[in-house]
């Protein structure tokens, strides 16, 4: 039917559209100009639109831009994915969440600049747009899924795999979390080496800014030897379920390059296209793994 490719066509926009607010979120952090635009908002220096720009109000206010437009997507993917596949159980339930969470993280955003807020605070800032991100996805994936073109509906998951899942994908909100902290503390460069904050004397962090990047490697390296697992589970018990199987070799892959980038983050000093990259991995496995719970919420296998 045309108005489900139309509807496949606005999906995916509205998808790459959060990934964007995703990236522009990061961007602000990575580069300190969340006080581009000063105290205002939703105006800029005191201007609907700005008329003098540097580096900074052109990073921030193309943020809010980004921001409001996308959202204005995401409504409408709401209103019409509730609409059009209103009888796919989970449709109603994402796109509430998508919408909800997208004007949260903008509302945390706004009280940042308007009013300030603790590090601990603001480090919820991405996992809070990552959830909404990943809500589009799973309805951007489920508008896919009318054409039966893949089985995604009967599908049959083990106890063994359907808790590593869950687990798997709550312990990968707190790597978020974690490595947000250390964006908001500052605490990038507090250890100049990697794997260990100092390779030439092995030994607990000293510092504060020391415990948040080690508390950081070790949460990434626990989810990364944990997906490793899973994936070896899929592939030996799964290889008649390509989704689970497929699905699993592509999570450990982003793990691995969300490991890599975040070393080489270290060894290039901050290089900012390497730290969006690491953003970016985060974000495509966090949605992955939330597909997989999807899946495994359909699940009627009981052993």
């Amino acid at each position: 039917m045309k108005y489900h490719r139309y509807l496949k066509w606005f999906a995916v926009a509205s998808t790459i559209g959060m990934l964007l607010i995703l990236l522009g979120g990061a961007l602000v952090t990575k580069t300190d100009s969340g006080m581009g635009c000063g105290r205002n908002w939703p105006g800029c220096n005191g201007e609907l639109i700005p008329t003098e720009i540097n580096a900074e109000v052109l990073i921030e206010f193309s943020h809010r831009l980004v921001t409001g437009a996308v959202g204005i997507f995401i409504v409408v993917l709401a209103v019409w994915s509730w609409k059009a596949l209103g009888h796919v159980r989970e449709t109603k339930f994402l796109s509430i969440m998508a919408v909800f969470f997208l004007i949260l993280q903008a509302l945390i955003g706004a009280a940042q600049v308007l009013w300030g807020q603790g590090d601990f605070i603001l480090a919820l800032h991405f996992g809070i747009s990552l959830i909404s991100f990943a809500s589009v996805l799973l309805l951007t994936l489920l508008i896919f899924e009318v054409d039966k073109k893949y089985d995604a509906e009967h599908v049959h998951v083990g106890k063994t795999l359907k808790w590593h899942t869950v687990g798997v994908t709550v312990y990968s909100y707190i790597v978020v979390y974690t490595g947000a902290l250390v964006r908001h503390t500052n605490s990038e460069l507090s250890c100049l080496d990697w794997p260990f904050c100092d390779n030439s004397a092995i030994g607990l962090p000293s510092t504060f800014h020391q415990w948040v990047q080690m508390g950081h490697r070790f949460a990434a390296a626990l989810i990364f030897v944990w997906i490793f697992i899973i994936m070896l589970h899929a592939i030996r018990h799964y290889k008649d379920q390509r989704i689970f199987y497929t699905g699993w070799i592509i999570a450990f892959l982003l793990v691995l390059a969300q490991v890599i980038t975040g070393a080489t983050v270290v060894f290039t000093q901050l290089n900012l296209y390497i730290a969006l990259l690491h953003s970016l991995f985060i974000s495509l496995l966090f949605g992955l793994l939330t597909y997989m719970i999807l899946l495994v919420l359909r699940s009627n296998r009981k052993s």
